[in-house]
């Protein structure tokens, strides 16, 4: 199956009511309780999810992430895309 990809432009996100969120030693784990869907999440993929929650939008987003790591902006933007797309649609992730 073809992931989800995100429409380019601003997309605020959240979480989900159902999702349950548990990060230890810089890893996470998502859980979805009503699905029972989850993603576990090495430390480069808990910090793209910290972003995208805690930004305002996935531009926002983008450049928090291309000031803490080496790397250039397109790269960025697009596995961030991916990544929500992927989390959004297992129902992790929740478009505003």
């Amino acid at each position: 199956m073809q992931p989800t990809i995100m429409p380019p432009g601003p997309s605020p996100f959240h979480i989900p009511d159902t999702v349950l969120v548990r990060e230890m030693q810089g890893e996470s784990v998502l859980l979805d309780l009503a699905t029972e869907t989850y993603f576990g999440l090495d430390d480069v993929g808990t910090r793209m999810w910290a972003a995208l929650t805690s930004s305002a939008s996935m531009d926002a987003a983008c450049d928090l992430l291309v000031k803490e790591y080496d790397v250039d902006r397109p790269r960025v933007e697009a596995d961030l895309r991916e990544f929500a797309g992927k989390l959004a649609a297992a129902g992790l992730l929740s478009v505003a």
